[in-house]
């Protein structure tokens, strides 16, 4: 007992002058994700007062990915050489300027510009914050990963819920919401200005930037955590851009919380999923959510061809807890078995497969909506991404069986 106390005081010790350093991060990486679901519950308002189709709605959520795409797979190598402050700071700076697009937007470019830039800084904000939380608690990683896991969606469902309700009573939807946001950046800008430099061991010298690999050792595993964050990632995509609109015309509720409810009751049900989740085991946590994901999936459809509000919001719910199991099972599984000398590349080709699948899908999504309808849409695209979790459920199970093999012939 007295060795699990020490191990416990030790994992969650600060090396770091400045007490309120790791709750900054934590608070940093929750408004990353904050402003990429900030226009979430407004698509609708954007779709009825500018006339925009389902196709430049997703087009505008999904450039977004491609920033943070760019961003995921550079900031890593710059913030080793220059520091993780100077690289937060640009990206606060970057979200500043979208804000102030978006505040000014009269026009589907403005808002894919100021998308793009959220992306770059969404991108920027979750690698560098996730190292600087290595570099203020460095023995921690676990816990690290769970922290910020509930983080990012409880930055989600507040941003979601109170962008719904400024919208909602707010003389101008459009502007005020993204005003508010912007007051608390510039919070959170000074505080990281005070903010002592974490990473001490930065090199300074010159930037190199790798092309994710994958070892030939772990591939098998890293495709099961692939293709559970893909399938993961494609319903968060879909969820934050179509599905609002779906809601709203399955249910006759045209109210904009209601839209922010039930994104941000998703969010937080994967906030608490993760936190919870994080005492399983995590191909045993990945397994349940992709099945999990299955059943959320079909039952989403017959939630809205039966038009309950009740079923809606059960859905989301459900949805959420089964989407945080999948992809932090998956993301901590991946933590597991890649090897120490090349954690960074594997990441990166991870978040690759991420973002890919959050932005394709729901772009492809959004033009056969504009054609056909998203209320016809959305079974097949449920039904695609519901098969695509199950085979994400058979490599985990087999991965699971031959794991015990190799373990029973090494005891035997």
């Amino acid at each position: 007992m007295v060795i699990e106390a020490v191990a416990e005081e030790h994992s969650t010790r600060t090396v770091h002058p400045q007490r309120w350093a790791f709750p900054l991060l934590l608070a940093l990486l929750a408004l990353a994700l904050g402003c990429s679901g900030l226009p979430s519950p407004l698509y609708p308002i954007y779709q009825a007062e500018w006339d925009m189709s389902p196709l430049t709605i997703t087009v505008v959520f999904a450039v977004y990915a491609i920033g943070a795409l760019g961003a995921a797979l550079t900031v890593g190598p710059i913030s080793d050489a220059l520091g993780r402050k100077p690289v937060l700071i640009t990206a606060l700076v970057l979200i500043l300027s979208g804000l102030v697009l978006f505040l000014v937007a009269n026009s589907a470019w403005v808002l894919i510009i100021a998308r793009f830039l959220h992306g770059m800084a969404i991108g920027t904000i979750t690698v560098t914050a996730g190292a600087a939380l290595l570099d203020v608690r460095p023995f921690a990683g676990a816990r690290n990963g769970v922290a910020s896991g509930v983080a990012l969606n409880v930055g989600i469902t507040i941003t979601v819920i109170g962008a719904a309700a400024a919208a909602q009573w707010a003389s101008n939807p459009l502007r005020i919401p993204y005003a508010i946001v912007a007051g608390v950046v510039v919070v959170m800008l000074v505080a990281v200005i005070a903010l002592v430099e974490p990473h001490t061991g930065r090199t300074g010298g010159r930037i190199r930037l790798q092309a994710p690999t994958i070892p030939q050792e772990i591939r098998s595993d890293f495709w099961f955590s692939g293709i559970g964050i893909m399938t993961a990632w494609s319903v968060l995509g879909v969820f934050l851009s179509l599905y609002p609109a779906l809601t709203q015309h399955a249910t006759g509720h045209e109210s904009v919380i209601f839209v922010g409810l039930v994104v941000g009751l998703m969010a937080a049900a994967a906030a608490v999923s993760q936190w919870v989740g994080g005492r399983l085991e995590p191909r045993r946590a990945a397994i349940i959510g992709d099945v999990g994901m299955v059943v959320a999936l079909l039952c989403a459809i017959w939630a809205l061809n039966v038009g309950s509000t009740a079923f809606v919001i059960l859905d989301s719910i459900a949805l959420g807890a089964v989407f945080g199991l999948a992809f932090g099972g998956s993301l901590r599984h991946l933590n597991d078995v890649a090897p120490p000398d090349a954690r960074g590349r594997v990441m990166s080709a991870y978040y690759l497969l991420g973002y890919f699948a959050m932005g394709v899908p729901t772009v492809v999504a959004g033009a056969l909506a504009s054609t056909y309808g998203t209320a016809t849409i959305f079974p097949w695209f449920a039904v695609a991404v519901a098969l695509a979790c199950l085979a994400a459920a058979v490599l985990g199970v087999r991965g699971t069986r031959q794991a015990a093999i190799v373990e029973s012939d090494v005891l035997g």
